[in-house]
C-alpha cells in the first residue's frame, strides 16, 4: 500500500515529466534540443520537483530566443 505521501510525490514527479515532454517535443518543432532537459529531484526544502533545462550552447539559446520570439508575435497578432 502507498503512502499518501509517496501518491502526491509520483503525481508531482508525473506532472514534471509530462511537462519535459511537452518542452521537449515543441523544442523539436524548432529543430532544438536540450540534451540535459530531465526532471530534476524533489527539493529537499520545498518538495516540489522541478524540470531541469540544463546547459546549452549560446547558438541553441539564441535558436529558442527565436522561436519564442515568433511564438509571442503570433500571439500578439492573434490579440489584435
Amino acid at each position: 500500500m502507498t503512502s499518501m505521501i509517496e501518491r502526491h510525490r509520483h503525481a508531482q514527479r508525473q506532472a514534471a515529466a509530462d511537462a519535459v515532454d511537452e518542452l521537449r517535443a515543441a523544442l523539436a518543432g524548432g529543430d532544438i534540443v536540450l540534451p540535459s532537459l530531465g526532471v530534476d529531484h524533489q527539493s529537499p526544502f520545498t518538495g516540489v520537483v522541478l524540470v531541469e533545462l540544463g546547459c546549452a550552447r549560446p547558438d541553441v539559446v539564441r535558436q529558442m530566443a527565436r522561436a519564442i520570439r515568433r511564438g509571442t508575435a503570433a500571439t500578439a497578432r492573434a490579440d489584435d
